[in-house]
């Protein structure tokens, strides 16, 4: 029995090794299969990617082909446009170039030829301001201008009937004033009188003075300055002594400087115009300065013309004056009379008001009725 067992175990021992030895040469087979499989899937795949790598290689090549011609093309393009652009760019910068230097240098022309004008006119006037300094430098001379500018200013704003040339002022002297202003006399025997006007030019110290200025020379400027200043009162001076002599003239002169910078210069010198007023009576005057100052004499003339009638005047205002002193005594009993008036137009009003309160009283006294 046991034998038996035993038997039957070994058979199906042997079955169970064939059996697995049929399997595994099944598993066998089916792995060389799979591999075989396998290997060719992969090759296949490998085949696809190379193909696909070397098709995307080709594009990318085609690609790079395609930029370079576009990129070559740009590039002639490009090189193309920028020589038109620097042909025209040339063109029109030597075109401006020559415009401009055409007109620079007809303006360079223009400017010589007005230098060239103006330097001959430079000329003439250097010629005549030499000639002028050689007249100024002689007194006379100078005198003489300035006798043209007052006769000048003069005719311009006075009429001829106001004014004379070359008066004496002065009866039996020879002193012959350049102009003299013509005002009306006090007396008969004096239908006029004079106001002498000479014009002065101290022209030497005046240079010495502005020359001191181009120096700033301080010290000289003061000393020069000082000289002016007793230069021009010793010309009041002159001018006081022959030619102011009342009642034949005004109690005072005028000194006319031609320039107002020797003027303004005159005006800087602290006290010299009132110095010059007080001491001999002589008004200071420049070009400017001139017509206002005549001004104020036209309207001495009228204030003259009345001042001969004033004996008239004066009778009349002593009549308006009693005629005023009449008028206030009317004045005060007519105030009177207003006061008067008002207190009875005040009673007048107090009584209407009362009539009116009692005709109101009536008034609602008929219509409770």
């Amino acid at each position: 029995m046991l034998i038996l067992v035993i038997c039957i175990l070994f058979i199906n021992l042997i079955q169970h090794q064939k059996s697995f030895q049929s399997q595994k040469a099944i598993s066998n087979q089916l792995e060389l299969s799979l591999n075989k499989h396998v290997q060719e899937n992969f090759f296949n795949f490998q085949k696809s990617i190379f193909g696909q790598l070397e098709n995307t290689a080709n594009h990318h090549q085609f690609v790079f082909e395609e930029l370079e011609k576009s990129s070559k093309s740009l590039d002639e393009t490009v090189h193309k446009k920028l020589e038109e652009i620097k042909f025209v760019v040339d063109e029109k910068l030597q075109k401006t170039l020559e415009t401009r230097l055409t007109h620079s240098f007809q303006l360079v022309s223009d400017s010589l030829t007005k230098v060239q004008k103006g330097l001959g006119e430079m000329q003439i006037l250097a010629n005549g301001v030499g000639d002028l300094k050689r007249v100024l430098s002689n007194t006379k001379s100078r005198g003489v201008l300035g006798e043209i500018q007052l006769s000048n200013l003069l005719e311009q704003l006075l009429t001829q009937d106001q004014y004379s040339l070359n008066v004496t002022t002065i009866p039996n002297t020879r002193n012959h004033v350049e102009f003299a202003i013509k005002f009306p006399g006090n007396t008969e025997s004096l239908p006029y009188i004079w106001l002498p006007v000479d014009a002065k030019f101290p022209l030497d110290i005046y240079e010495h003075l502005l020359n001191a200025y181009e120096s700033n020379d301080k010290d000289e400027i003061t000393k020069k300055r000082k000289q002016l200043g007793v230069t021009v009162k010793q010309m009041a001076s002159e001018i006081n002594t022959k030619y102011v002599y009342p009642p034949y003239t005004t109690d005072f002169g005028i000194m006319f400087l031609p320039t107002e910078s020797l003027y303004a210069e005159v005006l800087r010198i602290p006290g010299l115009i009132m110095d010059v007023q007080s001491a001999y009576k002589i008004m200071i005057v420049g070009p400017s300065n001139l017509g206002a100052f005549l001004s104020s004499l036209q309207q001495g003339f009228k204030s003259l013309a009345i001042e001969k009638q004033t004996g008239e005047v004066w009778k009349l205002l002593n009549v308006v004056k009693n005629e005023f002193h009449k008028f206030g005594d009317i004045l005060d009993k007519t105030q009177r009379k207003i006061l008067e008036a008002n207190k009875i137009i005040e009673t007048a009003g107090a009584k209407s008001r009362n009539i009116e309160r009692k005709l109101n009283n009536l008034d609602k006294i008929k219509f409770l009725d």
